[in-house]
């Protein structure tokens, strides 16, 4: 029996490896290079779209708790971003273009990973399968789904500029992760005084912004976790000042004070020629984008290589329609992974198509499927897909809130955390060591 993967994104690579990885052949398709998503652009396998963080790397943090569990279950995406890190302080990032063809090069040799560069318009009807599209899903697939799925919901998603790093004016910027976490030159930061940032503020509120396509409603619903930069400032003043652009842990060694509010810059690649504008994301008209960010100190010349964009997201009403294996309640064999389900991130994406592989690769093995306990990050959020919020569900990513709580409560919550991620990995431990 060959299983079939469609969509070789992050989930789609990591199902169709883990898949592989328990003897079974697999087809994978994937449209690119013959047809491009929007937010699209390279060939390769397992793009990231937006940042090229994969966020807090400490074991004590939700992420962090993510991604070793996922180390401990043999991820390829995993074993592909620790050999492709750069410096980013408390941070993961890789290098967004070694990382994919890192990714890539591992699928294409697998033995037995066959890749067939064509657009599923049809989910097949027999055999057992993993749709691992993503929220990007081209419209003749989508529209298969839906009708499968009782319709989907859509929300809109944006993306970061980035800027080489010789058109910098390091005269005013300095270098410097948050309280002195990681290397000094994970991060570039660009600090403003209190006039600076008023005259910034201005401009990004009232700039001009992209019109939005293949969306017909005149106020879109943005996922928070990726709201525009010009968004998140309409709602106050001080929005951005205490988010993206807060100071809090840096010091502007010109001035030997805290700045007003500070744009950090992460790297993007291992050479440290570019980065991207952290916290950024933007549906402004380019040339606006190019305008209002120069005002921002150390940027003045800026050159942007990509400038940010917005795209449309679709996901499952998962809690209606899927499983916490993945699979569909009314069809067995068929998987879903990836954002596609409402988990929201790359390894959370990643995680769910680890799941989804390893699930369906049982299903061939008339194996009982796999749901890890609540008590582990990938288990409360294969949960979530399940039993999260019917009649608002919505998009979620790894928290310790999700999984069941610390008894007795520890107050402390750095203690909190620590505890929570102890208590998985001591499980999830026990629990390979009995997986058929």
């Amino acid at each position: 029996m060959t299983i079939q993967v469609i969509g070789a994104g992050l989930a789609g690579c990591e199902a169709a490896w883990q898949i592989a990885q328990a003897g079974i052949p697999v087809t994978l398709y994937e449209m690119k290079p013959l047809q491009y998503s929007p937010a699209h652009q390279s060939p390769d396998f397992a793009e990231l779209i937006c940042s090229n963080s994969l966020k807090a790397e400490r074991v004590e943090s939700a992420a962090g708790l993510l991604k070793e569990e996922m180390r401990r279950l043999d991820s390829l995406l995993m074993q592909c971003a620790d050999t492709c890190r750069v410096p980013a302080g408390g941070a993961l990032a890789v290098d967004r273009h070694a990382f994919s063809a890192a990714v890539t090069k591992a699928v294409r040799e697998h033995p037995l990973i066959q890749v067939r560069s064509e657009e599923v318009t049809k989910i097949p009807a027999e055999g057992i399968t993993v749709v691992a599209t993503g929220p990007l899903t081209s419209d003749a697939l989508a529209q298969e789904i839906a009708a499968l799925c009782g319709g989907g919901l859509s929300f809109f998603d944006a993306a970061a500029p980035i800027v080489t790093a010789e058109s910098l004016n390091r005269e005013r910027i300095f270098a410097a992760s948050r309280y002195g976490k990681g290397e000094d030159d994970a991060y570039l930061n660009c600090p403003m005084d209190k006039e600076e940032y008023e005259r910034f503020y201005e401009a990004l509120i009232h700039a001009e912004r992209a019109p939005v396509h293949d969306f017909d409603v005149a106020d879109p619903k943005v996922y928070e976790g990726c709201m525009p930069v010009e968004v998140m400032a309409q709602r106050g003043a001080d929005t951005i000042r205490f988010g993206p652009l807060k100071p809090v842990g840096l010091r502007d060694p010109h001035t030997g004070h805290r700045p007003w509010a500070v744009v950090q810059l992460r790297r993007e690649d291992r050479e440290g020629t570019l980065y991207n504008l952290v916290g950024f994301q933007t549906n402004l008209k380019f040339g606006e984008q190019k305008r209002v960010f120069g005002l921002i100190p150390g940027l003045e010349q800026a050159e942007f290589i990509r400038y940010g964009v917005m795209h449309r997201n679709t996901f499952l009403n998962s809690p209606e329609v899927l499983n916490s294996d993945y699979s569909l309640r009314k069809n067995p064999n068929l998987f879903f992974a990836g954002q596609i389900t409402g988990v929201e991130g790359y390894m959370e994406s990643a995680s769910s198509g680890l799941m989804a592989g390893r699930n369906a690769a049982r299903r061939a093995q008339e194996k009982e499927t796999l749901t890890l306990p609540p008590e582990t990050m990938i288990g409360a959020l294969s949960r979530y897909v399940q039993n999260g919020g019917e009649s608002d569900f919505q998009p979620m990513g790894a928290n310790f809130g999700v999984m069941p709580p610390i008894e007795p409560h520890i107050r402390d919550k750095r203690a909190r955390y620590a505890a929570f991620s102890e208590r998985s990995l001591q499980l999830l431990s026990d629990i390979i060591q009995h997986i058929e």
